[in-house]
C-alpha cells in the first residue's frame, strides 16, 4: 500500500490501514525512517478528521437553508390569503354602496317631473350596476387566487414539518459523528506525541517545516522517481536510499525512503531444460 501518490497526500487511508503497513513494511527499515514515517501517517489522519469535522456544519446549513426557503413560502402565501380577503372586503363595501345608490335611484324614478331628470337617474342606476357586476367579477377571480394559495399553504406548510424534523435529525446525527470524530482525533493525538518523543528535535523541525511547506515531508521512491514531486533522481541517491539512508528529493525536497514491499520481483529466466523436456525426440 502506498503513501503518497501523486503530488498530494492520500486522506482515504484509515489508521487501521496504516497499522498495517507499519508491520508490513516498515519493520526492516531504518529506525529513523519508520518513525517519521509512521508520524506523517498519523498528521495525515489527523488531517482527515479534522478535515471530516469542519465538514459536518454544512449538512445542516443545507437543510437550515431549504428549511428557511419553505417557511418564506409558507409565509408568502399567507400574506397574499391576507391580502385577498382585505380585497375582497373592499370590494363588498363599494358594491353595497353601489346597490344602495341604484335602489335609492330607483325609488325616486316616481317622483321626477321632467324627461331629463328621468334620464340622469338612469344613467346613475346603469352606471352603478356595471360597477356591481365588475366589482362581483374582481371578488370571483380573488376567490379563485384564494383558494390556489391555500393550496399553496398547506404544501409549505407540510414542507416545514418535514424539514423541521430533517433538520432535528441531521443535528443529532451530526452531534454524534463530532463526538466520534473528536475521539478518534484525541487518539491519534496521542500517537502522534508518543511518536514524536522518538525522533530527535533537529529532524522534527525539519519534518514540520516540509509539512506546513509541502503538504507532507516524506516520499516513497518509486521507479526512481520521488512520489511526492513525481520527479526524478540520480542512481547514486537510489542506491543509497536502498541501504537505507535518508536523504533528500532534489526537486522538492522532502525527504526520501525505500519500500521493498512494493518493489516488483525480478523476473527469472527461462530454464532451457524445461523447455526441451516436454518434446519428444525424432529418431533418424
Amino acid at each position: 500500500m502506498q503513501i503518497l501518490a501523486g503530488s498530494g497526500p492520500d486522506l482515504r487511508c484509515g489508521f487501521s490501514e496504516w497499522q498495517a503497513i507499519d508491520v508490513n513494511f516498515l519493520a526492516p527499515m531504518h529506525e529513523l525512517i519508520e518513525n517519521l514515517v509512521k508520524l506523517q501517517a498519523i498528521e495525515l489522519e489527523r488531517s482527515r478528521l479534522s478535515q471530516a469535522a469542519r465538514a459536518l456544519p454544512a449538512e445542516a446549513a443545507e437543510v437550515e437553508a431549504a428549511l428557511k426557503a419553505a417557511e418564506s413560502q409558507a409565509a408568502a402565501a399567507s400574506d397574499a390569503l391576507s391580502r385577498e380577503d382585505t380585497l375582497r372586503t373592499r370590494l363588498e363595501r363599494e358594491a353595497t354602496g353601489h346597490r344602495q345608490k341604484a335602489s335609492r335611484y330607483r325609488a325616486q324614478l316616481d317622483t321626477v317631473t321632467t324627461p331629463a331628470q328621468a334620464e340622469a337617474m338612469e344613467k346613475e342606476i346603469h352606471f352603478a350596476e356595471v360597477e356591481i357586476e365588475r366589482l362581483d367579477g374582481e371578488e370571483y377571480a380573488s376567490l379563485e387566487r384564494t383558494e390556489a394559495q391555500e393550496t399553496a399553504l398547506a404544501a409549505a406548510r407540510a414542507q416545514v414539518e418535514v424539514l423541521a424534523a430533517a433538520l432535528d435529525k441531521t443535528r443529532a446525527r451530526i452531534a454524534l459523528r463530532r463526538s466520534e470524530l473528536s475521539h478518534e482525533l484525541l487518539g491519534r493525538n496521542a500517537d502522534r506525541d508518543a511518536v514524536r518523543l522518538l525522533i530527535e528535535p533537529e529532524w522534527l523541525a525539519r519534518f514540520d517545516h516540509l509539512v506546513i511547506s509541502r503538504g507532507t515531508a516524506v516520499a516513497r521512491v518509486d521507479n526512481l522517481q520521488c512520489t511526492g514531486c513525481r520527479m526524478g533522481i540520480r542512481a547514486q541517491t537510489w542506491n543509497q536510499i536502498r541501504e537505507g539512508q535518508l536523504l533528500t528529493c532534489d526537486s522538492c525536497g522532502r525527504m526520501l525512503f525505500w519500500d521493498p514491499a512494493m518493489t516488483a520481483a525480478p523476473k527469472t529466466p527461462p530454464d532451457p531444460t524445461a523447455a526441451s523436456a516436454g518434446r519428444a525426440i525424432r529418431k533418424s
